[in-house]
């Protein structure tokens, strides 16, 4: 039963703050308790905090873009509920199309009338060379770039504590099949449909022996290993919102992710007619026929 929504929504965009008002109104009046959060990439500027209130919600709702689920994605994860995107963005794979209907997502959260997709995600752990770790997740992916445009970050990588390449490169993407589509794509990564269980591994403009994209199983461990021979210190972005230094002799080992996050949908459109729709891919035949129906 959905007693509590948390409401994520992107601060800059007028338009976000609109319909949050409006869908948070919806929810009270089906009974439902709204806790209104800023988007968590802007911390400095949010007025209430979850840790406040002494209950966790049942729901996450983010209204926005992809960058503002990923965001909601954090408490949706750590209380371990379901999340829901309402796009309010240009492009986006994890954000329902929903146009001006906000009564009816509310109705839908309130009768818990919608499919639940767990997406992987990724379990990070950096091993520091004092002997010290520390742990994160992501997404999307994790990156591990150079902090010093002028030169390469210098790294290997380990498959199951199998040496099998070392990279001179902009750096390297660890991304789930979610991520696959974001900037694991934009670097010429493959695409990965959402329901695999998969972790790929995409080198930045790298030179070296063997630096084609890597696609490995659910059960592989993947360790990158920073090397002496860096200018500066490479840093690593976990989904482009959080971000650590990573000193010389630094590993970063990333698995599977134990906990998945659990994403909303509220109708039954495939990944592929997603894929087809965002990139707007010159397919013949189906797609315009699709179209001449809809008018």
């Amino acid at each position: 039963m959905i007693n509590t929504v948390m409401l994520v929504r992107h601060i800059h965009r007028p338009d976000a703050i609109t319909a949050a008002s409006v869908i948070q109104a919806r929810l009270e009046d089906l009974g439902i308790r709204v806790i209104a959060e800023q988007d968590t990439r802007h911390p400095e500027q949010n007025t209430r905090h979850l840790e406040q209130d002494s209950k966790h919600p049942d729901f996450v709702l983010a209204m926005g873009g992809d960058g503002t689920i990923l965001s909601a994605a954090e408490s949706a994860r750590k209380w371990d509920v379901p999340l829901l995107g309402v796009n309010l963005g240009h492009m986006g794979f994890l954000a329902e199309d929903i146009g001006p209907d906000l009564e009816e997502v509310a109705r839908r959260i309130a009768a818990e009338h919608y499919r639940i997709e767990k997406r992987m995600t990724l379990d990070v752990v950096v091993h520091f060379p004092d002997g010290t770790s520390t742990r994160d997740w992501a997404w999307n992916e994790t990156a591990i770039i150079h902090a010093d445009v002028a030169h390469p970050v210098h790294l290997a990588l380990a498959v199951d504590g199998q040496d099998v390449s070392t990279y001179g490169a902009d750096g390297i993407i660890l991304a789930t099949p979610t991520g696959s589509t974001a900037y694991a794509f934009s670097a010429g990564g493959p695409v990965v449909w959402p329901d695999t269980e998969a972790i790929v591994v995409t080198p930045l403009a790298a030179h070296g022996l063997f630096t084609r994209p890597l696609v490995v199983g659910p059960s592989t461990r993947l360790d990158v290993v920073i090397l002496e021979e860096n200018w500066e210190e490479p840093e690593m972005w976990s989904d482009g919102t959080r971000c650590m230094v990573l000193p010389a002799g630094s590993v970063v080992s990333t698995t599977v992710g134990a906990r998945p996050v659990k994403l909303v949908r509220l109708d039954d459109t495939t990944f592929s007619t997603r894929l087809v729709e965002r990139f707007n891919l010159p397919v013949r035949g189906w797609r315009s026929a699709q179209r001449m129906q809809k008018r």
